[in-house]
């Protein structure tokens, strides 16, 4: 566990959060091609492919924002960062695939699963590790510390 400041994790975090933005402003831009106006979210094939895409995106974010945290500060910055990186690229490739087609989206859907796992993974070791290190290590010292 670490007490530094997370460069690395706030990167991609700000990344992460552009790349929503930009997927946003994909949905207006097709909104204006289609001519859907808000509040209505359906229209055109296209563009009900452009709104899912971005909502499937904003459904997961917060699940990538807290093992992305998670497992960059309680396992490795640089492994969380790679595997946030891997992240995002997957989720553009969904997003473009989802737009041309529904089948399109499949590798990028997998390659997300694999990185959300790989992150969780990270987290779950991480977490593991600190209540370990805090709790069970503590207890056995004192054990240790009674019987001399």
């Amino acid at each position: 566990m670490t007490t530094e400041i997370s460069v690395l994790l706030a990167v991609v975090s700000l990344f992460s959060a552009l790349q929503m933005g930009y997927l946003a402003r994909q949905v207006g831009l097709a909104r204006m091609t289609h001519k859907v106006m808000p509040p209505t979210v359906t229209g055109p094939p296209e563009f009900e492919r452009t709104f899912r895409a971005h909502q499937n995106n904003v459904e997961l974010y917060p699940v990538f924002l807290v093992v992305l945290w998670t497992s960059g500060l309680l396992f490795s910055e640089v492994l969380a960062v790679l595997g946030g990186g891997v992240y995002m690229v997957a989720r553009h490739m969904y997003f473009s695939g989802y737009v041309m087609s529904t089948k399109k989206r499949l590798p990028g859907f997998y390659l997300t699963l694999g990185a959300l796992f790989f992150l969780s993974v990270l987290s779950t070791i991480g977490i593991l590790h600190g209540i370990l290190l805090e709790y069970f290590y503590k207890i056995v010292s004192m054990m240790v510390t009674h019987e001399q």
